[in-house]
């Protein structure tokens, strides 16, 4: 998976893949995957003035997830 370097003080890359709707984020503390992601909150999360922000409003404890890394 391609990760894309995201300027943020929490979140170091993200990662999208579109047939799997699996995104990777990789923080400063580690590495997790969420499950059953849209394209539209990734993109959402891309596009987003506060990545971290949006990761706690829309993603943190919405979509399952484990830590990869």
């Amino acid at each position: 998976m391609n990760m894309i370097p995201v300027e943020s003080s929490n979140l170091v890359a993200v990662g999208y893949d579109n047939s799997s709707r699996t995104l990777v984020i990789r923080f400063h503390s580690g590495t997790y995957e969420y499950s059953n992601v849209p394209n539209s909150v990734y993109q959402g999360l891309m596009s987003a003035y506060s990545k971290g922000e949006y990761h706690h409003r829309y993603i943190k404890n919405v979509y399952p997830y484990r830590r990869i890394g």
